[in-house]
């Protein structure tokens, strides 16, 4: 099949690549015959013009429909990855996040692409006290924040255009991103855990879902070729749910660190945070360090079983080995 990414060279974008170039860890080529990549111009794309010819970039923006309709024609399926988690302005969430994946599904579906798959968030599901039964996909949605809204509206605009029989829509909502090519946030949080004395807000109880981004991938593959998966939303982890305590204890040893001892905040404060964040956001401001802290010591985890049985997603990284490659990444290009 032919297939549109968007959001690359970004993170996930980035390993989806190489998956699709190289298959996981090496071991083989995917049944891809053409990849396109929607790229923001002025982008540097040197990364995926270096994964051979099958891989063509498509200078584009999701905002601008126009831009659109050259790179999905003749696409069998979009992988919609682009997204922005941390803007300058609350604002640019709806721009990029909803109205950016209407205007995907529109060119898509007009173009007669078969099938999207959008990368939503847990934002959609929101966050909950300690001690919460794991996210469901039949959950009512209650989105954090305008970043939690703007997908929970992606999401509504794939269903629709489903519904309407324009095109077949899948939605997977992962966690908390880690894995290779990491961005400057998750590289400062490595940074925090490696002065052996990072803030910690809560006991370290609370639970939380990750999604190691080979794991990602591998769920992105099957979203879009199993028939089943038309129309259908799944939370998409690692094979078990962690605490703050075994993410961060786990952290300090991949990274060597000898002394170690998290500074405990009451989850007071995080509260505090949460309500301060959504005071900012409803004027226009957006804060991602205080937007982070609002939610640190809630519980913000799902359950895979939907997934696994209906995809045969099998997550194939754990925390462990997934953050020691991120690390080595991280080694690797001086950032450690």
């Amino acid at each position: 099949m032919t297939v549109l990414v968007t959001g690359a060279p970004g993170w996930l974008g980035t390993r989806l690549l190489e998956v699709l170039a190289r298959g996981f860890d090496g071991e083989g080529p995917t049944e891809t015959r053409d990849v396109r990549c929607l790229v923001l111009p002025g982008v540097d794309t040197r990364s995926i013009e270096a994964l051979g010819p099958r891989f063509a970039v498509h200078r584009g923006d999701v905002t601008q429909p126009a831009s659109l309709v050259e790179a999905v024609r003749g696409v069998d399926v979009v992988m919609h990855l682009a997204g922005i988690v941390h803007p300058k302005k609350p604002g640019d969430f709806d721009a990029l996040n909803a109205q950016g994946t209407r205007n995907l599904l529109q060119a898509a579906s007009d173009a007669g692409v078969k099938r999207l798959v959008l990368i939503s968030s847990d934002a959609v599901a929101g966050i909950r006290a300690p001690g919460s039964p794991l996210m469901k996909e039949e959950d009512p949605v209650d989105p954090h924040g305008s970043y939690g809204r703007s997908k929970a509206k992606a999401e509504a605009h794939v269903r629709d255009f489903h519904a309407a029989g324009r095109i077949e829509g899948v939605v997977l909502r992962p966690f908390w991103f880690y894995g290779p090519h990491q961005p400057e946030r998750q590289t400062r949080f490595f940074k925090m855990i490696q002065s052996g004395h990072p803030i910690m807000f809560g006991n370290g109880e609370n639970q939380r879902g990750l999604s190691a981004t080979d794991n990602v991938c591998d769920a992105l593959l099957r979203a879009a070729t199993v028939p089943a998966a038309a129309g259908q939303t799944y939370w998409i982890a690692d094979e078990r749910v962690y605490t703050s305590n075994e993410i961060y204890e786990t952290l300090a040893e991949l990274l060597d660190v000898k002394a170690f001892g998290p500074r405990r905040i009451p989850s007071l404060v995080s509260w505090g945070c949460r309500n301060t964040d959504a005071v900012l956001q409803s004027v226009g401001i957006f804060v991602s360090e205080i937007h982070v802290a609002g939610k640190m010591d809630r519980d913000i985890a799902g359950d895979i079983t939907k997934a696994k049985r209906e995809l045969g997603y099998t997550p194939r990284v754990a925390m462990r080995e997934g953050m020691r490659r991120s690390i080595e990444w991280c080694k690797a290009k001086g950032l450690l």
